[in-house]
């Protein structure tokens, strides 16, 4: 009698946990729907106020989504101009995207979404301070945020332990010229920081994080490379040496550099040889407005 009750039991707790996971992500399909919906609409509109206006409901709706227990498990895959990238270790997840302004420039927007033991949200929104940040090198926080677009998360561990995040992003800039960035992350006493002097190099002793700009038409790779065992990019470099310094006259000169993590630090790695050719991916990271193809070219 009591193994019937004790199988009665299990089975009533598998019923009710399938229930509610259907019951969840019912609620959030829904969420998502009108999350893209306003997505859309957002990109779509040409005045900026109004443009801000409605990224705001967009904002709301989706704090409301992720209000939603164990939310975190849910891909909002069909959401296609945000991107959702989880840290390698499942322990949190960060939501960033952009808005394509009428002067050329952008204004991003996200969060970190902590994976927490309850289901409950514990999210640390991210705030564009781009404008108001005087020295771009400085260590800010999420209130403070050096906006973008991040596309790749990796993890850094030294002594056994994890002190910090890489993270890749793309960051647009103005009409003439594009930028990405090498970001670090990390959580101190329950506060995400951003910036860390992790970077060992010539000329990069004290840099907090790596910004690189280039021509718009241009694009640049920026990724980790298994082969290589690295973070690799395209070495900008003006088209003439008079252009120094005139980052819209930047672009990549077919060479390659990397950055080596060796004891919890990103060690630079000048003129690499990789295997296999490697692609730009501003295509996927570009004004939606605008349909030309970046051209790769010095």
């Amino acid at each position: 009698m009591k193994n019937i009750r004790v199988y009665l039991f299990i089975l009533f707790v598998g019923f009710y946990t399938k229930a509610t996971a259907q019951t969840m992500n019912k609620s959030l399909s829904m969420f998502e729907d009108s999350l893209i919906k306003l997505s859309n609409k957002t990109l779509n509109i040409d005045n900026k106020e109004q443009k801000l206006a409605a990224n705001g409901q967009f904002v709301k709706t989706l704090v409301e989504a992720l209000k939603i227990k164990n939310a975190f498990n849910f891909g909002f895959d069909s959401l296609k101009n945000i991107s959702i990238i989880k840290s390698p270790d499942q322990s949190f997840r960060i939501l960033s995207w952009y808005l394509p302004l009428n002067d050329g420039s952008y204004r991003f927007y996200g969060a970190i979404q902590m994976n927490t033991n309850g289901g409950d949200l514990k999210l640390y929104p991210l705030l564009d301070q781009t404008e108001n940040i005087t020295d771009a090198n400085q260590i800010t926080d999420n209130q403070k945020w050096y906006g973008a677009r991040y596309y790749e998360i990796i993890p850094v561990t030294a002594a056994g332990r994890l002190p910090y995040y890489v993270l890749l992003g793309w960051k647009g800039n103005t009409a003439v010229t594009t930028k990405k960035v090498i970001e670090i992350l990390s959580f101190d006493k329950g506060k995400a920081v951003f910036g860390a002097p992790v970077f060992d190099g010539p000329l990069l002793k004290g840099k907090n994080r790596i910004i690189f700009e280039y021509n718009k038409q241009n694009a640049m790779t920026l990724k980790t490379d298994k082969n290589a065992g690295m973070i690799v990019y395209d070495h900008l470099a003006p088209y003439e040496p008079s252009m120094t310094g005139h980052f819209e006259y930047y672009g990549s000169d077919l060479s390659f550099d990397g950055f080596k993590m060796i004891a919890g630090r990103l060690r630079l790695q000048e003129n690499i040889e990789l295997r296999n050719d490697v692609n730009g991916n501003d295509e996927h990271y570009a004004d939606p407005k605008k349909r030309l193809k970046p051209e790769k070219k010095l």
